[in-house]
């Protein structure tokens, strides 16, 4: 969900893409629901589908875990800031024509890579699906903000819930998907796949999600560049970038990289404090304590989630020499219990036992990492798998319920973007990870290693959210 993509109001639809519908039933039916859950499935399968074709696919190029690793990095760094200025552009030029665009971008970059020849140009397109799918999550958003207000009411939970649901399980039955094209059709399939989904969300969405209206001019508020905040979209890549790099170059140390990102943070907290549009509210957050908190603690959880979805998956491939196939079949496990339990905390609105069961259960399958080697029973990874799906389910929604608890609901769109940046840099520190301690192979010795930092990560995460007064109060 992109800043500000929840919308004013004034990005209301016209009913020319379909009929008009003559209730909130009929607005938010299944003609509705289908397009825009195709784009909030779009980022998250991209991002875990690509688990199971690492390995392959850096032995096509002849490239280590420390090289393939960016095909991850790619991917995240782009989304993280494309996923908030698509919300700004689309809440100011038309949900529906960004929607669209992404698609189209992302239909594009996997023809591409089916083309691709080299490891550097499928890292060149997994930058173009991050980008791609950054348009479609926030447009979705705002198109369903746009059809609420249109249609006079508040928009069905179960239209929400669909979204969420959709984008966790997409996430969780990703390295399945991956497993199943790369052993079917080779890991250039895993690429492929976006062509039919991008073609059916196109096609859905001219079907049958409502145009835009044309936006009216806002007196006092200055033109649509303006109100874009583009020193402050600048501010924020230029700040965001250097982090990331520095996240990726551990081994090297590249303390100048972390000392221009901090510099480029004043500025741009400097600059926010003034903007009379600002991109980022830097007012709002300094104010608000448990949704830092909350954005901290969803950075950890998806530091370890991404670890086991990449690490994991490589060491069952290169250490135990399971196909691509065998180890998505592996992961099913995982990815059905992740389904399972976001359903489950989708109904629930209490957020603290949640997300303590899920962390307590990180604690555990992290410790349980450091005892696995080449004897280990087929049942034994597959257990630890599933009991990794539980942070995977219960602490995703929770975070995310959490967060929309201690937001003011006039900053709901500023505060879901964030959410989503602290999960692409969680993603990538994992990814960062990874390449530092497995080097040019995944080995059970760097697993076991991984295995350490994890639980101790985890630890950390599990006293912190103990000591939270700000979930306490949310209830159990």
């Amino acid at each position: 969900m992109g800043f500000l993509s929840q919308g004013t109001g004034e990005e209301e639809t016209s009913s020319g893409g379909a009929s008009p519908p003559t209730g909130p039933g009929d607005g938010f039916g299944a003609r509705f629901v289908a397009p825009v859950v195709i784009g909030s499935m779009l980022n998250p399968v991209n991002s875990t589908m690509i688990s199971t074709a690492l390995v392959p696919i850096g032995r096509s190029f002849q490239a280590g875990a420390s090289a393939t690793v960016w095909l991850i990095a790619g991917l995240y760094m782009a989304s993280s800031v494309a996923q908030p200025a698509m919300g700004r552009v689309a809440d100011r030029l038309g949900a529906r024509r960004v929607y669209l665009a992404g698609l189209v971008m992302v239909g594009l970059a996997g023809a591409a890579g089916l083309l691709a020849r080299s490891l550097g140009e499928l890292i060149a397109v997994r930058v173009l699906i991050g980008i791609g799918t950054s348009a479609a999550h926030p447009a979705a958003m705002a198109m369903i903000r746009a059809q609420s207000v249109r249609l006079g009411g508040e928009t069905p939970g179960r239209v929400l819930g669909a979204l969420t649901i959709a984008g966790l399980s997409s996430a969780a039955l990703g390295p399945v998907l991956g497993g199943l094209l790369v052993g079917l059709a080779g890991w250039r399939a895993v690429f492929g796949v976006n062509l039919p989904l991008a073609a059916t969300g196109l096609a859905l969405t001219l079907l049958w999600l409502p145009k835009d209206e044309p936006r009216r001019a806002e007196p006092g508020r200055g033109g649509t560049w303006t109100a874009l905040d583009p020193l402050g979209l600048l501010l924020f890549t230029g700040a965001l970038l250097p982090v990331m790099f520095f996240l990726m170059r551990l081994r090297q140390h590249p303390w100048p990289l972390a000392a221009l990102g901090a510099v480029l943070t004043v500025a741009l907290i400097l600059w926010e404090r003034r903007a009379r549009q600002p991109f980022i509210d830097v007012r709002m957050l300094a104010a608000n304590g448990p949704l830092v908190r909350t954005y901290l603690r969803c950075g950890a959880t998806y530091l370890v989630i991404y670890c086991i979805l990449y690490g994991y998956t490589q060491w069952l491939e290169e250490a135990r020499a399971y196909s691509a196939l065998a180890t998505g079949m592996l992961m099913l496990p995982m990815c059905a219990m992740a389904a399972l339990c976001s359903g489950m905390v989708a109904r629930r609105r209490g957020v603290r036992r949640p997300l303590l069961a899920g962390t307590a259960a990180m604690v555990a399958a992290s410790a349980a990492l450091a005892f696995t080697g080449p004897g280990t029973p087929v049942w034994l990874l597959v257990a630890i798998g599933l009991v990794f799906g539980l942070p995977n389910g219960l602490n995703s929604v929770g975070n995310q319920a959490a967060m929309y608890a201690q937001t003011p609901a006039e900053q709901t769109g500023t505060a879901a973007g964030l959410f989503r940046t602290a999960q692409y840099l969680g993603a990538i520190a994992s990814s960062s990870l990874i390449g530092l301690l497995y080097g040019q192979r995944a080995s059970t010795g760097g697993l076991h290693t991984i295995a350490i930092a994890l639980s101790a990560l985890a630890t950390v995460l599990l006293l912190a959210t103990l000591a939270d007064r700000g979930l306490a109060r949310d209830g159990g």
